[in-house]
C-alpha cells in the first residue's frame, strides 16, 4: 500500500509547460535561432537547456547567459499574466492529504515555483518542496526522488511518483520508485517504458491509488 506521493510540478499540478516553451522560442528567435516543438521535446528528454542551440551556433557564454536571463523574465511575465491553473487540483490534493503524505520534486527554479504557487493553495498540502539546485543532480538522475524519500523517511515500495515526462520517469525508475504518468501535450511523444501506469488527467489518481 502506498503511503507517500511525490509529484512533479510543471505539467502535472499546473499548466506551465507551454509558457516556458514560448519564452524560450521568443528569446531564441531574437537571436536568429528557430526552436521547433520537436527539437524542444528532444532537449527536454535529455534534461538539457534550449540554449544548447545557441551554443551549437557559436554564441559566447556571456551572451547566452544574458539571453537566459531575458528568458526567465519573459517566463515570469507569463506566469503572472496567463492562466496556468489545472481545474480541481487543489480540491484533489486536499482529499489525498487525508490518507497520504505528499511532496513536490521539481526542476523549476525556486523563484519560479514561488511565483507559480503564490496563493494557489497547492504547496500548502505538501510536506516539502524540492526545487532545482536543492539536490545533487537533476532529473533524469535519481537524486531528486531519492532526496524526497529521505525527507519522508520512506521505503521505496511505500511511495509513488506522478510525472509527465520521460526525464522524470527515468529519475523515478532509477530511484526504484513506481511512477505513474499523467498525459501532457508537450510530452505525449516521450517513451514511457517502465511506468507503472498512465492516466489522462490527475483527477484519476485517487481511483488508481485505491485499486
Amino acid at each position: 500500500m502506498k503511503k507517500y506521493i511525490l509529484f512533479d510540478n510543471d505539467g502535472v499540478l499546473v499548466e506551465t509547460e507551454k509558457w516556458y516553451y514560448r519564452a524560450n522560442v521568443e528569446i531564441l528567435e531574437d537571436m536568429g535561432i528557430e526552436l521547433c516543438e520537436a527539437r524542444y521535446r528532444e532537449i527536454m528528454i535529455a534534461g538539457e537547456s534550449a540554449f544548447l542551440l545557441a551554443q551549437e551556433q557559436g554564441f559566447e557564454t556571456a551572451t547566452i547567459e544574458k539571453a537566459r536571463d531575458r528568458r526567465n523574465e519573459r517566463y515570469q511575465h507569463y506566469l503572472r499574466t496567463e492562466d496556468i491553473q489545472i481545474k480541481g487540483v487543489k480540491e484533489l490534493l486536499k482529499a489525498l492529504a487525508k490518507n497520504y503524505a505528499m511532496g513536490i520534486v521539481t526542476s523549476s527554479r525556486r523563484e519560479d515555483f514561488e511565483l507559480i504557487h503564490a496563493k494557489r493553495g497547492i504547496a500548502e498540502q505538501m510536506q516539502f518542496v524540492l526545487c532545482s539546485g536543492e539536490y545533487a543532480r537533476a532529473k533524469p538522475h535519481p537524486d531528486p526522488y531519492l532526496k524526497g524519500l529521505e525527507l519522508f523517511g520512506a521505503d521505496k515500495h511505500e511511495a509513488i511518483v506522478v510525472e509527465d515526462s520521460q526525464r522524470g520517469l527515468r529519475s523515478a525508475v532509477e530511484a526504484g520508485i513506481d511512477c505513474l504518468i499523467v498525459h501532457n501535450h508537450f510530452t505525449s511523444s516521450h517513451d514511457f517504458t517502465g511506468a507503472c501506469g498512465h492516466i489522462e488527467t490527475l483527477h484519476a489518481l485517487e481511483k488508481v491509488l485505491k485499486a
